[in-house]
């Protein structure tokens, strides 16, 4: 038997696999830190080495990283409601797509509460937890996919009231969400040291968020009245900007993290598509916001300087379009890489890849994809792309189907929402790394 992998030790608790190629002499490494890992040191009791857990002891274990589950399905529905090509019965299995995202999600917040009153103290840990508290965002970008399909599914069909609810949700969501980019990375710059070598594209999920603002104001911006659109139109140009340039400067350490460190551990790399995520959304709130200006300029207003107003909405979409369609390249290369490393993981690594919550980064993150693929073909009057878009939407409902069964098997056989199985794997013994973390 070869001997194992040796292990080098890193700051903050990391460590870092280095395997041996039979080509050569050359060693290619994989990174398992504690932002990636998610199976930890913990002293298991009797009990849990024989299985003896109660309901209770299991709900101790329910994390924040749940609601990938529900912005994932929601995000389903969504791209049932925006798919090209329709039959008869795809708007029921959308709408029932958007039922079972509102009742998972109430489901998630009873059980995330029921962990937080039963266990007082796993509040602040979960928000302070290196790996656990990114997955906060998912919370929020739940809430927005529920926004979405509320515009999606219940705008049509009901009165003006509606309409003015999801507007003010709108400007609520923008607020909450601005604040919780501002204070989760100042969190992260005030808190231990984190380097190099622990970087994954987890680290845009704090401004996932309010970057959605700009794919939520391209939904909205064809039923408000033109006084509510125009104001919600340049918030999502603003915010959708910031997020995708915030996203553009996590690129470049991500990269060189891959670069010097090797990929991620084979059942982390999922994780890999939420970098498909930022340009796919932005390419398609730019293209959705292009849609809605001609009811703007020039008849409700214009811009200074400009001696022929009536071009403004023309140049826009022009732009909008050229800027998706290089944004649509760049999540493309983005989800071929991933794609290639999942594969590499699954089938040609020694750990191959067991169900861990980020699976669910198959589904979300490509729901952009597909969508900009969809408004592309439509932009460029493509049958062909819009027929490769339906294909998309085939094969990610397949993928949410295959997630969605993983994880059953995954709770049924204690694979996750078990001690040392999750994302709070070392929150038993985590209040001293934490006192250094205030207290440095």
């Amino acid at each position: 038997m070869p001997d194992p992998p040796p292990e080098v030790s890193h700051p903050l608790g990391r460590t870092q696999s280095t395997m041996s190629s039979r080509r050569g002499g050359t060693r290619r490494r994989f990174s398992t830190n504690s932002l990636e890992g998610q199976r930890g040191t913990l002293r298991f009791s009797k009990a849990t080495l024989h299985g003896d857990l109660t309901f209770r002891d299991r709900i101790h274990h329910f994390t924040l990283a749940w609601f990938t589950a529900t912005m994932s399905t929601g995000g389903i529905a969504l791209v049932l409601a925006r798919t090209p090509h329709r039959f008869h019965g795809l708007e029921a299995i959308g709408d029932i797509i958007f039922i079972l995202t509102v009742v998972l999600f109430i489901l998630f917040c009873t059980a995330i509460a029921t962990r937080f009153v039963l266990f007082p103290k796993s509040l602040a840990k979960c928000i302070t937890h290196p790996t656990e508290s990114l997955f906060f965002p998912t919370f929020w970008i739940s809430v927005s996919n529920i926004i979405s399909n509320i515009e999606e599914y219940g705008v049509p069909h009901c009165g003006y009231w509606l309409t003015v609810t999801v507007r003010v949700l709108f400007w609520i969501y923008a607020a909450l969400t601005f604040m919780i980019a501002v204070g989760q990375y100042f969190f992260l710059f005030t808190g231990k040291p984190l380097t190099i070598q622990s970087m994954t594209p987890q680290w845009i999920l704090p401004v996932f968020p309010i970057m959605l603002t700009g794919t939520l104001a391209s939904l909205m911006g064809g039923s408000q009245p033109v006084g509510a659109a125009y104001p919600i139109l340049i918030a999502g140009i603003t915010f959708q900007g910031l997020g995708m340039l915030m996203a553009t400067f996590m690129y470049g350490p991500y990269l060189r993290r891959l670069m010097t460190a090797g990929l991620p551990s084979p059942n982390t790399r999922p994780g890999m598509f939420i970098a498909v995520g930022p340009p796919s959304f932005t390419g398609l709130a730019l293209l959705g916001i292009s849609e809605h200006l001609a009811r703007i300029f020039p008849s409700y207003t214009t811009i200074s300087y400009i001696s022929n107003p009536s071009i403004i909405a023309d140049i826009f979409r022009i732009l909008a379009l050229a800027t998706a369609l290089f944004l649509w390249a760049t999540a493309f290369w983005f989800f071929s890489i991933a794609f290639v490393s999942v594969i590499n993981g699954a089938f040609f690594s020694k750990e191959g890849m067991t169900f861990h919550l980020v699976w669910w980064a198959f589904v979300f993150p490509n729901v952009g994809f597909t969508i900009i693929t969809i408004e592309i073909g439509a932009a460029l009057m493509s049958p062909g792309i819009l027929w490769i878009g339906s294909a998309m939407t085939i094969m990610l409902v397949i993928v949410w189907i295959f997630c969605a069964t993983m994880h059953i098997r995954a709770v049924l056989k204690k694979e996750i929402l078990w001690p040392g199985k999750d994302e709070d794997h070392d929150q038993g013994g985590f209040t001293e790394e934490m006192e250094g973390r205030f207290n440095r």
